[in-house]
């Protein structure tokens, strides 16, 4: 799908966030889970910084979508801190819930959580507590099982495996290497821009 992915602004306070005007879709998951890695697969453009130390993002940052064609955006991505890395500093790890959780429990415009899951390893029990933590605030989520292609043959066993740890139905499995997963994923996230699906999860 083509679109066009305009950065807003990086946000270390609930203060910084944008005007709540359109609906938005957080990206979440460990330290070097591949969130930035997933957003530039799904918009074809290395809007998100990567990085091989994990803990580098710090801050949440929104990028405004807007597909091709279409005069306005109609979507905000926001790629959120990692978590569960041992090495961030505890100076910053101690700041992410002053404005992550007033950001997941309190933003109006939050559609959809998309919690993301490294298929290539165990279920891992901070994922657990993120996905309980979303439901328990009644937001909408879905659980992306990024690296998939790394996988190989195991990889039924692994959405299995987490789709029983987690609690979820629904795994989707995602490789920004191969795209595999990309086109369901956006079917997802177009039904959240809908009005509908944006007042059931205020």
């Amino acid at each position: 799908m083509k679109v066009h992915t305009r950065f807003l602004l990086s946000a270390f306070a609930p203060e910084h966030f944008p005007a709540p005007e359109l609906p938005e879709v957080a990206f979440l998951g460990r330290s070097n889970v591949g969130k930035s890695s997933l957003i530039n697969s799904l918009v074809s453009a290395k809007v998100a910084k990567t990085s091989n130390t994990p803990g580098r993002t710090q801050s949440i940052n929104f990028f405004e979508i807007r597909w091709q064609g279409r005069p306005k955006a109609e979507l905000v991505f926001a790629d959120l801190p990692g978590y569960g890395y041992a090495r961030v500093p505890r100076e910053i790890s101690q700041t992410w819930p002053q404005f992550i959780e007033p950001y997941l429990v309190g933003r109006p415009t939050l559609a959809l959580c998309l919690c993301l899951v490294d298929a290539n390893i165990p279920p891992q029990e901070s994922d657990t507590q993120l996905i309980k933590f979303l439901r328990n605030a009644g937001r909408p989520l879905l659980v992306v099982a990024t690296k998939a292609d790394r996988v190989g043959t195991k990889l039924q066993a692994s959405l299995s495996a987490l789709r029983k740890a987690h609690g979820e139905e629904h795994v989707l499995a995602y490789s920004s290497k191969s795209g595999a997963g990309q086109t369901e994923l956006w079917k997802r996230l177009r039904a959240a821009c809908q009005p509908d699906s944006l007042e059931g999860s205020i």
